[in-house]
């Protein structure tokens, strides 16, 4: 069931909402739980179970590391996860390289062709992660082992960020899942928030899907510098835009519920290196993989060399973790690459460098990065990226006269726009003025009104099927 579906903005929310203001606090876990199961059940039938597996293990790893035998509950914890990642997520990827090889020596494969079908369950990544993620912290000490199955399964199962995130970790939320405070100003805040992101999916992102589509779908020999650039830009709002709008989605969603989820993205083309960009992209995810693998693996301790390693190893199963495909894990290696020679000097010489210099470094190496995150192959990601530099080609002005209308053009200078904190600036302006004054009350109205119209256009693009999967569902 995605968000910018008329099912949940219509029938699931409304009715979730309603039943869980109507029951008592004690019960609001247990319909959360009820609800989040039944809205996971939609589109995944009876691949329910492995969520539902995943919250009874981890859960009981928890107690095991609370009652003195750490090590079973971390290791089991940890093998029984990563085995679910393992088979469901990697199988294929495994079974289609390693039959390859095997067929080139002539050795038959047909009898393992049953993991050539494996079906990839939505939101695998994330859960799996934030389960391992508790019982870690329980292992450290960091927090406690929750004694409660329906506050813990509530927790795992939560529908505003099961399927793509933000990664929250149990830490985040334990007093909350116990007691937690609603309000008409957290709603309002919710409602705000979920609004922004339906905007940035549906406006924003999908229009960009609609030209980024169009030029990587032309052959190399049809594919100017113009054009790739233009579909490399269009992609990078898309991604941006379409994952942003999903957490800020989610995020408001868990506000209308009385949770504060982490925030997820803090405008990363804003950055001037591929260290900042880390640190504005994904951040749940980057921040996991800093505090539950970097330092497990010595983190930068242990002298340079360890340090190169140990970031080669960070971003390479950063790329596996994205997908099962050569071109994710080019697409982290050469994001780990880029971190490993900032640290070799390039960030001082960046730093010293004027700031449109290393913003246009930044922009121009995460451009060509997610040129593998959108191929389907190494081969494709190499043809487009020469032709974004094959300079004397032709431009097919014909066909960026018919892709390149009113509407996308509009979009793309709003994407430039809102991928700049002029939204978080003008909402802080506002924040800043007294409530009885007039400016406050013109810029609250302008602000309830374009929330209205930006709903309204939502459900417009909602009502004529236009919308489109979420990228970060596929992983």
């Amino acid at each position: 069931m995605l968000f910018t579906s008329p099912v949940f903005l219509f029938l699931f929310l409304p009715i979730t909402l309603l039943i869980y203001y109507l029951v008592p606090q004690k019960l609001k876990n247990g319909i959360l739980l009820i609800l989040s199961l039944g809205f996971y059940t939609w589109g995944e039938k009876e691949l329910v179970i492995l969520i539902i597996l995943s919250a009874l293990v981890d859960y009981s790893c928890g107690i095991l590391i609370s009652k003195n035998y750490r090590k079973l509950g971390l290791y089991a914890s940890i093998l029984f996860n990563l085995s679910l990642l393992f088979y469901f997520k990697y199988s294929n990827f495994i079974y289609s390289n390693l039959s390859e090889v095997l067929q080139s020596i002539n050795i038959n494969v047909e009898n393992a062709s049953y993991f050539s079908n494996v079906i990839l369950p939505l939101g695998i990544s994330f859960y799996t992660f934030q389960t391992m993620s508790y019982t870690i912290d329980v292992y450290r000490g960091n927090i406690k082992a929750n004694t409660n199955f329906i506050n813990f399964a509530t927790y795992v199962t939560l529908f505003p960020q099961l399927i793509a995130g933000p990664i929250v970790r149990y830490s985040e939320i334990e007093k909350e899942l116990k007691k937690r405070v609603t309000s008409w100003a957290l709603f309002a805040e919710g409602i705000e928030r979920f609004i922004i992101g339906l905007a940035k999916k549906m406006i924003i992102a999908n229009n960009c899907a609609f030209l980024a589509d169009a030029i990587f779908a032309l052959p190399p020999s049809e594919l100017s510098a113009l054009m790739a650039w233009l579909g490399v830009l269009a992609y990078s709002f898309q991604i941006y835009f379409d994952f942003s709008g999903y957490s800020d989605m989610a995020i408001g969603l868990g506000k209308m519920f009385g949770f504060n989820f982490p925030e997820n993205f803090n405008y990363p083309y804003m950055s001037k290196s591929i260290q900042e960009f880390w640190r504005r992209w994904h951040i749940t995810l980057s921040s996991w993989f800093k505090d539950y693998l970097y330092i497990s693996l010595g983190g930068n301790r242990r002298g340079n060399i360890r340090t190169y390693i140990n970031l080669f190893i960070v971003f390479l199963l950063t790329g596996l973790w994205h997908g099962a495909n050569w071109v994710f894990i080019a697409w982290g290696l050469l994001h780990g690459a880029f971190i490993i020679i900032e640290r070799l000097g390039l960030k001082k010489m960046l730093q010293k460098s004027p700031n449109f210099i290393a913003h246009t470094y930044l922009l121009i190496t995460v451009g060509i990065s997610w040129v593998f995150f959108r191929s389907e192959t190494l081969i494709d990601a190499f043809n487009y990226i020469k032709s974004m530099f094959n300079f004397k080609s032709k431009t097919n002005f014909e066909f960026l006269n018919f892709y390149i209308t009113k509407e996308i053009l509009f979009v793309l200078i709003i994407a430039i726009l809102f991928s700049t904190p002029i939204h978080r600036i003008s909402k802080n302006y506002i924040k800043s003025l007294e409530s009885y004054s007039l400016k406050f009350k013109i810029f609250s109205t302008l602000k309830m009104c374009s929330l209205i119209t930006l709903f309204l256009i939502c459900y417009v693009y909602i009502a004529s099927d236009s919308y489109n999967p979420f990228i970060y569902f596929r992983f």
